[in-house]
């Protein structure tokens, strides 16, 4: 008896807490925010309960609500005043994220992340320059090499506007070895790379999209963006950045994929983020609108497994919330 009864003991409260094993803090969390050159006020994002795009000239107050929280990193998002097939917005000296990222460093003590990529810059929606034929033949998507150089003028431009860290989220090929040689050769030697290292074609990004306005025109992401059934694929992916030089590596989505944020945890020996997308965010949202699930309790619940599983960052729109509480 005595030996049946010894794990309810640990289960009291008072003890329960301390010997927790996995505990999430502010510090593990990074927040996502929307800045958007194409307006003068906040606007709230229907599909995520709680979030905004904020307008230029309110994005430093918003970045200092983040840290009011003890949350110490975000990372930005940006929605331009124009698009075009090229995307060139996105390394646009004058652009959204390149202004943002200049008054968030100059007047704030955060941990400045940028997310390199073109979908919320291409009027088409894809994450690069067009194959030819594109989007009349829409088995045809993005071609890689033109938009290799893209995107590494963009990480050039977000470190020489403050960025603290670049995050490239296309899943083109070569993207963290290309980024490397540019960053490098423009003098960014230390800003490290936050790879989206193994990013699945998912249907749990479409309030993400509605956000950033960044859908696509035409067809779909899967011949860039990995098959949700392969596991083992993501590890070889993740293992081509590590030779290309990305310093952290992220799964993203978070809660259907942490048999994978535990697989790279325990075979690569380096941080490991994982992103707990927008869907995620909005069913758990929607299911307590219906006085389904217990907001607070789940959102915790859903991001000390993520922990749990091996992230050791979290990217998470519940990230203010959850901070506040802890």
């Amino acid at each position: 008896m005595e030996q049946t009864r010894r794990p309810r003991r640990l289960r009291q409260d008072g003890i329960r807490e301390l010997v927790r094993e996995t505990t999430v803090s502010p510090s593990d969390l990074i927040a996502p925010v929307f800045v958007d050159a194409t307006i003068d006020e906040r606007v709230e994002i229907p599909s995520m309960p709680g979030h905004e795009r904020v307008p230029l000239d309110q994005i430093t107050e918003r970045v200092e609500e983040v840290l009011a929280t003890g949350i110490e990193a975000v990372i930005l998002f940006g929605v331009p005043q124009e698009k075009d097939a090229e995307g060139s917005r996105a390394w646009a000296e004058d652009g959204v994220i390149q202004e943002a990222t200049r008054r968030v460093s100059e007047a704030t003590e955060a941990y400045l992340i940028t997310d390199v990529c073109l979908c919320e810059y291409t009027d088409h929606g894809h994450c690069g320059v067009l194959e030819p034929g594109a989007p009349e033949d829409v088995t045809l998507t993005v071609d890689n090499d033109p938009t290799l150089e893209h995107i590494a003028r963009t990480a050039v431009s977000h470190a020489e506007a403050g960025a603290d860290m670049v995050a490239p989220s296309g899943m083109m090929d070569g993207m963290v070895g290309a980024l490397r040689e540019a960053l490098d050769e423009a003098g960014f030697e230390h800003t490290p790379i936050m790879s989206y290292a193994a990013k699945y074609e998912s249907a749990f990004y479409g309030p993400f999209r509605d956000a950033a306005d960044g859908a696509p025109s035409f067809g779909d992401r899967r011949h860039y963006q990995m098959d949700p059934g392969n596991a083992e694929e993501a590890m070889r992916e993740v293992a081509l950045d590590v030779e290309q030089g990305a310093d952290v590596l992220m799964v993203k989505p978070a809660l259907p994929y942490l048999d994978v944020v535990r697989a790279v945890d325990q075979s690569f020996e380096y941080p490991v983020a994982a992103y707990n997308v927008s869907g995620e965010y909005a069913m758990l949202h929607a299911a307590a609108e219906k006085g389904w699930l217990d907001l607070e309790a789940t959102a915790l619940e859903s991001l000390q497994s993520i922990k749990r599983a091996g992230a050791d960052l979290i990217l998470t729109y519940f990230a203010e919330d959850v901070a506040r509480r802890l």
